[in-house]
């Protein structure tokens, strides 16, 4: 992974880019790209780009030309079926100068134009500048592993991997919050691309092309997830027996995860949490690291979120070289405002916090990329959200039984203030709308209403700002036409992965903590092919019953060690709002919550959150705070870091470093460092 950015006049009238500006922007970006920094301009268009060297360690320097030195490109990613990909075009006359996936890229967009991406197999924000024809080209991954930002500024566009590089590039650029944002969070969890938090800021889709050229400028997807049609032909439906998808989904993750190490030039390690999809990750990545396979975990000193005992299970099983980090809620607390620096967004959980800690951890044993088991519970209906859905609408299809809801007590095991400890508390909550059962997104209704009593504490500026948008409406009203035809579970699964595992998951949890310390993940559970396998699946071989990610176990069962194989569902958390209210809470909080500082950024009511965080102090001592009140209080306090940090007092870009590429056609120079 590394770090894009560019600047590209929308008029050929415009000045050329600034070279100063461009260095800003790659130097905002080194901790993406620590390994080199490259410039490419001309008087169109300018590219930079921090290189974090994973593939074809001596010659992929970026950016980087065709032949003719006519079409440029910068890319943040790793497309792992480059090889198949090169061979092709070599086929097809294609002749190449490096082993790089990067040179790959441009080769392919040369032969097959936009339909390029629809051939990729990987995780990639590229940009593409075709200086004969004034074009650029913009596009992301099927599911935004890879970020990318575009801003449109004083005539000139504005790219990057992340907004601080944005506004390194131009002081000129706004720094204000989007209340439209802000209520996407405070009531979906996430923001949801083209949105950001930022005004004037947008984010490239995932599975989108966006291209300008002479003046215009058009937007398509090239990938949508898609089910089969409960209704219509079988087109897409795997019709084969259980066994036969435990076969078919063992070897494509067999093949993913081997693709995911052999493409790689440096070691690649492997994150183990100790529940079932990292665990099978490890143990199939064993097999194709070689002799030294290193795995990571997380450790917590609160008992209640700690999975020490199954990671060693799986370490050892592995034969992995095992290192562990242990977080407690004052090293939460401690690295949470560089947590928000790198997340660029408000989030209602500190589990990010941790995995900047391990992905530190990664760093320091030399390691630069890791495998992951995130996208197991998207594909393969892992989450309690899933078995959740399928139980109220079970119960709503007779409201009046007294039976069905005791399903309930099946679920949030693990929680210590789980909403089904208390039988009439959790029918009301979980019956809101029971009558609703077949409406689109019921079964994510009850966390967006939970989510959304957070905008409580909106200041008078901000409820009237956003007091006319219904963020659920606005989101429902853009689903494809085909969702109707889909099955309960693939609707469900198509929501979580349009919101919660795009816009925060493989966000502010995966790629902003991941390279925040220079490390690069990789997900075979998203790979292209496990993907459509997974989709094509009939809903019973994913959750059987109430038995989620069924097929799964079974693809586990005989090589993961069977207590984690058998052990009850326990999702990744870590503490959260007691963190920052101990009498020992840094400074910062206190700082950050002040009436001042509120007043300042204008998104809460001092008042309201005065009495909130005096609620929290008092009942610090209960163990835990409520659902609500944990993310009332993680949520207002990233909001006002991220006010301090990037509108306050925005961040610029180092200007210091040598350029590996200093390509300058503006001056009619080309240096090569």
């Amino acid at each position: 992974m590394c770090g894009i950015a560019g600047i590209v006049s929308l008029s050929a009238a415009a000045a050329p880019p600034s070279r100063d500006a461009l260095i800003r922007m790659a130097g905002a970006l080194t901790h993406r790209g620590p390994d080199e920094r490259g410039l490419y301009r001309d008087r169109r268009a300018g590219l930079a780009h921090a290189r974090l060297s994973v593939v074809d360690l001596s010659s992929g320097q970026q950016p980087l030309a065709d032949a003719g030195d006519t079409t440029w490109i910068v890319f943040n990613g790793e497309i792992f079926n480059y090889v198949e990909l090169r061979e092709k075009l070599v086929a097809l006359g294609h002749r190449f100068r490096t082993r790089s996936d990067t040179e790959v890229v441009i080769h392919a967009y040369r032969e097959w134009g936009e339909a390029a991406f629809e051939r990729m197999n990987g995780q990639w924000a590229i940009a593409i500048w075709d200086s004969v024809a004034g074009r650029l080209v913009l596009s992301r991954d099927r599911f935004g592993i890879c970020p990318l930002h575009y801003c449109e500024h004083g005539g000139r566009l504005y790219f990057a991997s992340e907004v601080k590089a944005i506004f390194a590039a131009d002081a000129g650029i706004s720094r204000a919050f989007d209340p439209v944002g802000l209520d996407q969070t405070f009531t979906l969890w996430t923001i949801v691309p083209p949105q950001s938090v930022f005004r004037g800021i947008k984010e490239l889709k995932p599975g989108h092309v966006r291209i300008y050229e002479n003046g215009t400028v058009r937007e398509r997807a090239f990938w949508k997830p898609s089910y089969p049609e409960i209704s219509g032909p079988n087109d897409g439906q795997f019709t084969g027996s259980l066994n036969d998808a435990v076969e078919e989904v063992r070897s494509a993750l067999e093949a993913a995860t081997a693709l995911r190490i052999v493409s790689a030039d440096v070691p690649v390690g492997c994150y183990l949490s100790g529940g079932l999809d990292s665990s099978l990750v490890a143990t199939l990545g064993r097999r194709f690291a070689g002799e030294r396979f290193q795995t990571f975990s997380l450790r917590f000193a609160d008992a209640e979120y700690d999975e020490t005992r199954f990671q060693r299970l799986v370490a050892g099983a592995t034969g992995s070289e095992h290192h562990e980090v242990v977080v407690s809620r004052n090293d939460i607390a401690e690295i949470f405002p560089e947590v928000i620096y790198h997340t660029e967004r408000p989030i209602l959980r500190t589990a990010p916090a941790p995995l900047f800690l391990l992905s530190r951890l990664v760093r320091e044993h030399g390691i630069k990329v890791v495998l992951t088991g995130e996208g197991a519970d998207e594909m393969f209906a892992g989450y309690d959200l899933f078995r959740e859905g399928k139980v109220r609408r079970f119960w709503g299809r007779q409201p009046a039984s007294t039976r069905r809801p005791r399903l309930l007590d099946r679920l949030y095991p693990y929680l210590s203030r789980s909403p089904v400890h208390q039988q009439a508390m959790a029918r009301q909550f979980f019956g809101r709308n029971i009558q609703s059962h077949g409406a689109p997104g019921f079964a994510h209704d009850t966390r967006w209403h939970t989510t959304g009593a957070v905008k409580r504490l909106f200041s008078a500026d901000m409820r009237a700002e956003t007091g006319q948008r219904d963020a659920v409406s606005e989101l429902l009203g853009r689903l494809p036409a085909e969702f109707s035809r889909w099955g309960s579970l693939a609707q469900d699964q198509f929501i979580e992965i349009e919101t919660l595992m795009s816009g925060y998951l493989l966000s502010s949890q995966g790629d902003r903590m991941l390279m925040a310390h220079s490390i690069e993940g990789r997900f075979p559970f998203l790979d292209d092919e496990v993907v459509k396998l997974a989709n094509s699946l009939p809903a019973a071989y994913k959750l059987a019953v109430l038995d989620e990610k069924h097929v799964l176990k079974r693809v586990a069962q005989p090589i993961v060690p069977p207590e984690v194989v058998a052990r009850k569902k326990q999702p990744y958390r870590a503490p959260n709002g007691l963190c920052f209210v101990a009498d020992d809470a840094p400074a910062y909080v206190q700082e950050a919550l002040s009436e001042t500082a509120l007043r300042a950024a204008n998104v809460f009511d001092p008042k309201s959150v005065t009495r909130l965080l005096d609620k929290c102090r008092a009942r610090r001592g209960d163990g835990d705070l409520s659902n609500s009140d944990n993310m009332a209080l993680v949520g207002v306090l990233s909001t006002q870091l991220l006010h301090q940090q990037f509108i306050a007092n925005c961040p610029g870009g180092a200007r210091t470093g040598t350029l590996s590429v200093d390509i300058d056609h503006e001056h009619r120079e080309e240096v090569l460092a």
